[in-house]
């Protein structure tokens, strides 16, 4: 049930950040849905296999190229959801950050559930 919960949330927070980042454009409650899914995947699966094939180029811009990462992470997260489009460099950053910040914010709120499981 907290998964659900999560989910929904995390939905939520990709539709805020499709009507305050333009070029971020989410459409439908289901897309959201299947955003912030993929966006969970992507970022806990493929995000750290990308940091790790470029830390000789973070170490050399003093971990800015993370950001170029970052922006990918979410673009490859809209190219695999239909219906979820960012549009330019700077779209998928600001997006990648507030959805981030958004998702701290929901795991914040429910708590962590590692120590709930018996």
């Amino acid at each position: 049930m907290d998964l659900i919960v999560r989910l929904l949330l995390n939905a939520s927070v990709f539709l805020l950040v499709s009507q305050a980042v333009p070029g971020f454009d989410v459409a439908t409650l289901w897309t959201a849905l299947w955003a912030a899914l993929i966006f969970g995947f992507v970022n806990a699966l493929i995000r750290p296999i990308l940091l790790a094939i470029s830390l000789p180029l973070s170490i050399l811009s003093l971990g800015l190229f993370t950001l170029v990462v970052d922006a990918a992470v979410m673009a490859l997260t809209a190219w695999l959801v239909p219906g979820f489009d960012v549009h330019g460099f700077l779209a998928a950053l600001l997006g990648w950050v507030l959805v981030s910040f958004g998702s701290m914010i929901v795991s914040s709120l429910l708590g962590d559930n590692k120590g709930k499981r018996a």
